[in-house]
């Protein structure tokens, strides 16, 4: 299977690691490809360049988001919620149309600083945003509920816990099913919430546990940071 992977952050990263892991096609869609491998310092949030990480999976690909884009049969979107519409405007609604595409983003608002808000939410999601604004997609929204690591090996939480899957393409989430068991998730813990309109539920998720990982004591908040 292609898969074409939109963001360079940790999240990106991850995913499209454990794709190559299973045997797919991965390409990694970016802004600006030469730029994104010309960085050689820490981000801001002191995630190691990605020219770094590619070095060490030689077998993923770089390209821009259109041409990502056009190469996947399934599309994944792990790109900061704040820019994740743009993104997908620049992939191509024509490269999107027809194809699942995963929605793993949130719509965090840091304008006020953290911990962030969420924009839109309540009576709005951004998997739903997503789906109007490329309507031929068949959208669905998942694994935005957990750590990254925790997305593609749930065995490093002890016990069931569960997955939710959000969009309005019963294929698409039979689809998005199978990747999740590829991952690792059992049956038992893939639970079905709905259409896309249920993304509003499992991206209010997100406020909460960001605020009990502060009471906790874990600051080091990399591991949901997305980049494009």
């Amino acid at each position: 299977m292609r898969y074409a992977v939109l963001g360079t952050g940790i999240v990106g990263r991850t995913i499209a690691a454990r794709l190559v892991s299973l045997g797919h096609d991965v390409v990694v869609g970016t802004r600006d490809p030469e730029a994104t491998l010309a960085r050689t310092a820490p981000d801001a949030h002191g995630l190691a360049p990605f020219a770094q990480w590619r070095a060490e999976n030689s077998a993923v690909r770089l390209a821009t988001f259109a041409h990502a884009a056009a190469q996947g049969d399934t599309v994944l979107n792990t790109t900061s919620g704040s820019v994740s519409l743009a993104v997908l405007d620049a992939a191509g609604a024509a490269n999107l149309a027809g194809k699942v595409l995963v929605d793993i983003a949130n719509p965090l608002d840091f304008s006020a600083g953290f911990p962030p808000s969420l924009d839109p939410v309540n009576t709005d999601s951004l998997g739903e945003r997503i789906q109007r604004a490329h309507p031929a997609a068949r959208v669905v929204k998942t694994l935005n509920t957990m750590h990254t690591l925790v997305m593609v090996d749930p065995s490093r939480i002890q016990g069931d816990h569960s997955v939710f899957l959000s969009g309005d393409d019963a294929d698409a989430k039979k689809d998005v099913t199978g990747l999740l068991r590829s991952f690792g998730w059992p049956d038992r813990s893939i639970i079905d919430l709905g259409g896309i309109e249920t993304a509003r539920g499992t991206e209010m998720l997100l406020p909460v546990w960001l605020r009990l990982m502060t009471a906790l004591g874990h600051t080091d908040f990399n591991f949901h940071i997305q980049g494009a």
